[in-house]
């Protein structure tokens, strides 16, 4: 796997993060915003945002003391592209399988 894929997957992996990319899905938030359903630490909260933004999938704009987030779906296209990839590939192992049961 190349560094990117993996700084996407790791990005990811925490239920915190994949909550705040799911808010941000639906437009900019504040850092408030996109994290307002979630009960964690305020340092737990910049520890999340700022492996999610290094690996380029948020990014964050300041104007004046508010922090706005914006998603950056093109970030997650390797991994999107990287899954279906090996979807295809299993659909097609399990095609043979049930045409072979048949």
């Amino acid at each position: 796997m190349n560094n990117t894929l993996d700084r996407t997957y790791l990005a990811l992996a925490h239920p915190a993060r994949r909550a705040i990319v799911e808010r941000l899905a639906r437009g900019p938030a504040t850092v408030g915003e996109a994290t307002r359903a979630l009960t964690i630490s305020k340092p737990a909260v910049t520890k999340h945002l700022k492996l999610l933004e290094e690996a380029g999938i948020v990014r964050r704009a300041i104007v004046g003391r508010t922090h706005r987030l914006r998603l950056r779906p093109q970030a997650l296209a390797g991994a999107s592209d990287w899954l279906e990839l090996h979807k295809r590939v299993w659909e097609a192992k399990f095609d043979v399988i049930e045409e072979h049961l048949k």
